[in-house]
C-alpha cells in the first residue's frame, strides 16, 4: 500500500516530506518522490528504489524553498517500478500534480478519453490518468475540477492534489482508500497513515467516503459527497511516539514480537468484570447472538488465519455452522448469508479494501456485521453495525504479529460470551476458561524470555531451500500462518499441509535434510501426529516439534523441541505462534534480509 503525505506551512516542505515518508517505509515500496510549489511552478523530484536514493538526489541539488508540497511511496500495480512511473504524476501543461493510493478500475477508458482531447502520457500507471484528468477539468476553480474527476474515476483512490495556481493549498480526496489530515499550529498536513504526522500534530482528522479537503495553512475546509461542507471533530492520538519507534530494537518485527503480552492484556483484561466477560457492543444485542443460525469470517492474509481458528473454536463451543472465507473470495461466491448471520470481519488497519467489499456484500444481503479491528475510526468501523477493538497499539512491521494475536484474542472472549449465552458451557468450565484468559499474557511473556535455542534452529536451518509446517485441526491453521511468516519475510519456498493428507501427494516432496516443522499442541491428537512425524522421518527429514509439556512421545520421534506451558486448550493458538514468529524473524535475520520491508509485500 503506498505512502502519502502532504504539507502546507511556513517551514520548508521538503525535508518534511522526506522525514514523513520515513515513517511509512514500513507500508512497502519500490519508488518515491516528492513534487513542490514554488513560485506558481510545481517541481517534481522522484526516482526508483529506496528513500535514501531520493533524498541523495534532492541533496544534491539546490535546496528546494517551497513551503507546500506532497510526497508519495510507490508500490507497483500498474508498469514496472521506474523513475517514470513513480509519482507524483504531473499533468502535460504543469499545473497539476498528484499522488495516489489505490486502483483506478476504468483508467483505460479515461486514457482513450483524454488522448481524444490531445493529452499524451509519459507512464504506464493509471494514476497519471488523474493528473491530466484533473487539468481536463480545471478552468480556474481547483475545488471544482476536484470533484469533477472524483465523479468521473472509478475504483478506489486516495488522492494528495496540487495546482500550480494555488501555491498554499493541497486538495486530498479519498475513496476506500485511507487519508487523515494533521492539525497543526499555521500549518497542516496529509497522511496515508498517522506515524508520518506524529513529529508535528496529535490532533488528526479521518476523511471519509468520499469526502473531500482543501488544506491551506490556515484553515482545512471539509466537504461530504454532496459538495457541502462537513463540520468534522477533530480526535487526538493517544498512543505515545515512541510507539512507532524501534524502542532499541533492530527491527519492528521483533518489537511486536515482543510486545504480545502487553497487547493480549489490554485486549483481554479490561473486557473481564468480576469474573465474566463483557463485549459492551452497541448496537448488536444478546438477543441476537441467542438467535443467530450461522456465523460468517471473512478476512485477508493472516487475519484469514485467525478466522480459520476462531471457525474450529466457535464451531466446538457453540454448535452452529461456521464458515471462514478469504474477502477477496466472498463477494464473487454468492455468499449463504441472511439475516440471522453473524458476520465477523477481521482487519488490523480497519482499511483492508477487499475486507471492505466483503463488509458491504454481506449487509447487502442482511447479515450483522460485527469488526475485529485496530484501528479507531476507519472505515470497516464506520460501516460495520459494531466493532470490538483489539487495542493492540500501532504495527508497524509489515509480517504481522501482535495485531494476529490480539485478533486471537478478541475471538476467545467473543466465544466465551456466547457459549455461556447460549449455555454451552458450565459453571466450571466458564470459571476455567476465565482464569486461562488471565494467565494467557503471563504464559506468552515467560515464553518470550529466552529462544536462544529458537535462534540456534534458524542458524542451522536458515540455507534451506524448503520448509513444510504440518498439523491437524488448530495445529493446521497454525502451521498456516507460521508457514506464511516464513515465506513472507526470508523468500524460503514454504507449505502448510494437514498433517492426515501427507500421503496424498505432499510426502513426496520429503527428502533427506527437508525440514518439517511438526505442530502437535492439541493433546487429544497427540498420538496422530507422533504418526505423521514417524512418516517424514522415515523419509529423511529434520523435524523441529511443537508441544506441550509434558506430551509423551513426541520427543522421540523429533530433532529438535520447542515447549509450550500447559493451559487452556482453546488459548494455546496465542501460544504457539510464538515460536513461529520468532523462528521466521530469526530465519530471516541470518539470510540478511530487509525484515521491516519484505519485498514486493504492503
Amino acid at each position: 500500500m503506498c505512502g502519502i503525505v502532504g504539507y502546507t506551512g511556513d517551514k520548508h516542505a521538503a525535508p518534511i516530506l522526506l522525514a514523513g515518508l520515513g515513517k511509512l517505509e514500513y507500508r512497502g515500496y519500490d519508488s518515491a518522490g516528492i513534487a513542490v510549489i514554488e513560485n506558481k511552478s510545481i517541481t517534481v523530484k522522484k526516482t526508483k528504489g529506496r528513500l535514501s536514493a531520493l533524498r541523495d538526489m534532492i541533496e544534491s541539488e539546490e535546496a528546494l524553498k517551497s513551503n507546500c508540497g506532497i510526497g508519495h511511496t510507490r508500490w507497483a500495480t500498474h508498469g514496472e517500478p521506474s523513475d517514470s512511473n513513480a509519482h507524483p504524476h504531473l499533468s502535460h501543461s504543469g499545473r497539476v500534480a498528484v499522488v495516489h493510493n489505490g486502483i483506478v478500475e476504468n483508467y483505460m477508458a479515461l486514457r482513450d478519453f483524454l488522448l481524444g482531447h490531445g493529452y499524451t502520457f509519459q507512464s504506464e500507471t493509471d494514476t497519471e490518468i488523474v493528473s491530466q484528468l484533473l487539468d481536463y477539468c480545471y478552468h480556474g476553480d481547483p475545488l471544482g475540477a476536484a470533484r469533477e474527476a472524483m465523479h468521473m474515476l472509478e475504483g478506489s483512490f486516495a488522492l494528495g492534489i496540487l495546482f500550480s495556481d494555488f501555491p498554499r493549498m493541497i486538495i486530498a480526496a479519498r475513496k476506500d482508500s485511507p487519508l487523515v489530515v494533521g492539525l497543526g499550529d499555521h500549518e497542516n498536513f496529509i497522511a496515508s497513515d498517522i506515524p508520518a504526522l506524529l513529529k508535528h500534530t496529535r490532533r488528526v482528522l479521518r476523511l471519509q467516503e468520499r469526502e473531500l479537503a482543501v488544506v491551506t495553512p490556515e484553515e482545512v475546509v471539509v466537504y461530504d459527497r454532496q459538495g457541502d461542507v462537513t463540520e468534522k471533530t477533530s480526535e487526538t492520538v493517544t498512543w505515545d511516539v515512541s510507539s512507532a519507534e524501534k524502542g532499541g530494537y533492530r527491527h519492528f518485527m521483533i518489537k511486536e514480537i515482543m510486545e504480545q503480552p502487553r497487547a493480549l492484556r489490554d485486549t483481554i483484561n479490561p473486557r473481564i468484570r468480576a469474573g465474566r466477560v463483557t463485549l459492551e457492543l452497541k448496537n448488536i444485542g444478546d438477543d441476537f447472538f441467542q438467535s443467530l443460525t450461522h456465523i460468517q469470517i471473512v478476512a485477508c492474509g493472516s487475519a484469514w488465519h485467525v478466522g480459520c481458528i476462531a471457525k474450529l473454536m466457535l464451531q466446538d463451543m457453540l454448535r452452529v455452522p461456521v464458515h471462514c472465507e478469504l474477502a477477496s473470495e466472498f463477494r464473487y461466491s454468492n455468499p449463504m448469508i441472511h439475516d440471522q448471520t453473524l458476520c465477523v470481519v477481521i482487519s488490523q488497519s480497519g482499511e483492508t479494501i477487499d475486507t471492505l467489499f466483503a463488509l458491504r456484500e454481506a449487509r447487502s444481503r442482511g447479515a450483522k456485521v460485527l469488526s475485529i479491528v485496530n484501528v479507531v475510526g476507519s472505515t470497516i468501523v464506520n460501516e460495520s453495525d459494531d466493532v470490538l477493538y483489539t487495542w493492540a497499539g500501532p504495527e508497524i512491521a509489515v509480517a504481522t504479529t501482535k495485531a494476529y494475536n490480539t485478533q486471537l484474542g478478541v475471538f476467545y472472549l467473543i466465544a466465551l460470551y456466547m457459549a455461556d449465552l447460549r449455555g454451552r458451557i458450565d459453571t466450571a468450565g466458564y470459571s476455567a476458561a476465565i482464569d486461562g484468559l488471565r494467565a494467557l499474557p503471563d504464559k506468552a511473556q515467560g515464553l518470550l524470555q529466552d529462544h536462544t535455542h529458537i535462534q540456534q534452529m534458524a542458524n542451522r536451518y536458515f540455507n534451506q531451500g524448503d520448509i513444510f509446517f504440518m498439523g491437524r485441526n488448530l495445529d493446521y491453521a497454525l502451521a498456516l500462518e507460521g508457514s506464511l511468516k516464513l515465506k513472507e519475510i526470508s523468500y524460503i519456498h514454504s507449505e502448510a499441509y494437514a498433517a492426515g493428507e501427507l500421503k496424498h501427494g505432499t510426502i513426496s516432496l520429503i527428502e533427506p535434510g527437508t525440514l518439517v516443522v511438526a505442530l502437535c499442541t492439541n493433546m487429544k491428537l497427540l498420538e496422530k501426529m507422533i504418526g505423521n512425524t514417524r512418516e517424514v522421518k522415515a523419509r529423511g527429514a529434520d523435524v523441529i516439534a511443537i508441544a506441550q509439556e509434558g506430551a509423551p512421545g513426541i520427543e522421540e520421534v523429533a530433532d529438535h523441541m520447542i515447549w509450550l506451558p500447559a493451559g487452556e486448550p482453546f488459548t494455546l493458538p496465542s501460544l504457539s505462534v510464538l515460536p513461529l514468529q520468532l523462528f521466521a524473524y530469526y530465519i530471516a535475520l541470518e539470510k540478511g534480509c530487509d525484515i521491516d520491508k519484505p519485498s514486493n509485500l504492503a
